[in-house]
């Protein structure tokens, strides 16, 4: 789990995902929103971070590079081929999409006539595709929430409950991932056809399952090869002290097939990109988040940050409703929330091309800022003095050691700590003495000091300066250097060479470094 930057979402239920520290951790503080795969709501699955937001499937899935289209199939989200999730259900049915829509209509999920699910017309295994020119605000289906498969409609649901209190984790999907391995080994299941849409569990592109050494030599830089160590050993954790315990004392209901690790963090990964997390009311912002579910249909739009349909909370049912005119032929695409390309890689397993993701961001770590004001020391009192500044800011919560400052295309997201930051780590010294006594009180925050991309350059010369320097820093980090990133991007044949994580590696770095790379200048 990945940890998430402090975001500003819109609930529009989806996945989830944010906070401000903690890069390798999917979601310190998570701004409890909606988001589509579970994970994100947490952070990356206990380490999981997740960020919250709208977010619709968290699946592997995105329009993922404009050059060329066909190769981004490649790493589909979802697979057409009956999966391994499916053969332990029992399934061979050879036509799931018939056998899928006939399971529909029996348990109510009613889908538009103007709506197909389909394989043909979309950017990655199954997905939704309009067969008629649909209108904003057009209801493209309901399902009932009868529908969905969580740990409080599964046929263990009872003793799910009765043994809450010894099923608790760090990452809270617990319960949703043994409801998962149950109904999959259940030759009768409920929800047999609906595993049979699901992608092949052994094929699953999440770094989680990539060789340490490629996910080190791809991502470098990034922070997600850090943020996968530290989910697989949350998964394995989870699983031998609390997951594997619990099917051993109940050998009816579970198994031997399915207490497996690899299938457990197979799971754990399928969860994180396709469950669905319901947003909390406002006033229930403080509560903690509503546990993650699998939500039938609307697991099978793709992702894009400019989608155009979204899924609605109601009482009685899910609602995906088109929020913008979609031609016929054209794909149905939900949004995971609003997630940089490092999460969408760690929790998802694709990226979007640069600049395709608005919502892609450049992260600098706190302590590479704390790195470069050391740089500037030349004696060992001024040494001290930086670390007494650093210190103090931790106090105020503004840092910390995993922490991330997080640089969008318009403005810092965290805006309040680097801004707080670069104050304090450059004021005068008897500035700083009596900042200090008055606990950071009676700070008045100039309009110069705002940071949006465009004001960087009207900031004070130390605060630049120190900023460019972190900037520097940030980027000497990364495997590849901007230009010969742009170079392969920029031709078709070399880029076609690569193999299908070479190019979504390429896509991640590419759009930090690029986002860093403004800062910088206009720093």
């Amino acid at each position: 789990m990945a940890t998430q930057a402090k975001r500003r979402r819109v609930s529009c239920g989806g996945r989830r995902r944010s906070t401000p520290l903690r890069r390798a951790s999917p979601l310190p503080r998570p701004q409890r929103r909606a988001a589509r795969g579970c994970a994100a709501c947490r952070g990356s699955f206990a380490a999981l971070h997740i960020p919250s937001p709208n977010p619709g499937p968290s699946s592997a899935r995105a329009a993922v590079f404009s050059a060329p289209s066909e190769l981004f199939r490649a790493g589909q989200r979802h697979c057409a081929c009956l999966s391994q999730v499916a053969g332990l259900a029992g399934s061979e049915d050879p036509a799931p999409v018939a056998s899928f829509l006939s399971w529909c209509r029996r348990v109510g999920l009613e889908l538009s006539p103007k709506v197909a699910v389909s394989r043909q017309g979309t950017v990655a295994g199954y997905g939704m595709v309009a067969r008629e020119s649909v209108q904003p605000g057009e209801l493209l289906f309901a399902v009932p929430r009868a529908a969905l498969l969580s740990q409080h409609t599964c046929s263990i649901s009872g003793l799910l409950e009765r043994e809450r209190g010894a099923l608790q984790s760090q990452s809270g999907w617990v319960p949703l991932l043994l409801a998962l391995l149950h109904e999959l080994q259940a030759p009768a299941s409920p929800w047999s056809p609906y595993f049979a849409l699901w992608p092949e569990l052994g094929r699953l592109e999440h770094p989680m399952f990539w060789p340490e050494e490629e996910r080190r030599r791809l991502l470098q830089g990034t922070g997600v090869p850090e943020a996968v160590e530290k989910d697989l050993a949350n998964i394995r954790s989870e699983y031998y002290s609390i997951v594997l315990p619990f099917m051993e004392a109940h050998p009816d209901l579970f198994s031997p097939r399915v207490r497996s690790l690899e299938l457990y963090r197979q799971l754990v990964a399928l969860v994180m990109a396709y469950s669905f997390q319901e947003p909390l009311e406002e006033e229930d912002d403080e509560k903690e988040p509503n546990s993650p579910l699998m939500v039938p249909a609307a697991d099978v739009l793709n992702h894009l940050a400019n989608h155009n349909a979204n899924l609605e909370y109601s009482p009685n049912c899910l609602r995906m409703v088109a929020t913008q005119p979609i031609p016929k032929g054209h794909e149905i695409f939900n949004t995971y929330g609003q997630m940089a390309n490092w999460q969408l890689i760690h929790m998802y397993g694709f990226t979007e091309p640069y600049p395709d993701n608005t919502d892609d961001t450049a992260d600098i770590q706190m302590v590479t800022v704390r790195e470069a004001a050391l740089q500037g020391t030349k004696v060992e009192a001024e040494r001290l003095l930086l670390y007494e500044r650093w210190d103090f800011l931790c106090k105020l919560e503004m840092v910390g050691e995993e922490g991330a400052f997080v640089i969008g295309r318009e403005e810092v997201l965290t805006e309040e700590e680097l801004a707080m930051t670069l104050k304090v780590l450059c004021m005068p010294a008897e500035e700083f003495r009596e900042f200090k006594d008055q606990d950071g009180w009676g700070d008045d925050k100039r309009e110069e000091d705002s940071l949006t991309i465009t004001n960087i350059p009207k900031l004070k010369a130390s605060w630049r300066q120190l900023l460019r320097d972190s900037v520097l820093l940030t980027l000497q980090t990364y495997a590849t250097d901007l230009k010969t990133e742009q170079d392969l991007l920029s031709s078709k044949e070399v880029y076609a060479t690569l193999s299908w994580r070479e190019q979504q590696a390429l896509q991640e770095c590419q759009g930090e470094e690029l986002s860093a790379k403004l800062v910088h200048i206009d720093a």
